[in-house]
């Protein structure tokens, strides 16, 4: 993700969201809502394909910060 910040899908994320413990929510909007309460950090995502490189790089900030938190 680090290397190709492009053509990641929504669904690619909510999958590595599940496996860090990030929990994730889409209530028939167009943006998905991650969040972790140990880091603190909020991010809403546009579901539209393609998702912009700025979403894929706060998305790393959001796992690591859930790292950082342990």
């Amino acid at each position: 993700m680090r290397n190709n910040p492009r053509d990641w899908r929504i669904k690619d994320l909510k999958v590595l969201a599940t496996h860090f413990g990030i929990a994730y929510r889409q209530h028939g909007t167009s943006h998905v809502t991650f969040r972790h309460p140990e880091a603190r950090v909020l991010l809403s995502v546009p579901a539209a394909r393609p998702i912009k490189p700025v979403y894929i790089r706060r998305f790393l900030a959001l796992i690591e910060a859930k790292e950082d938190a342990k």
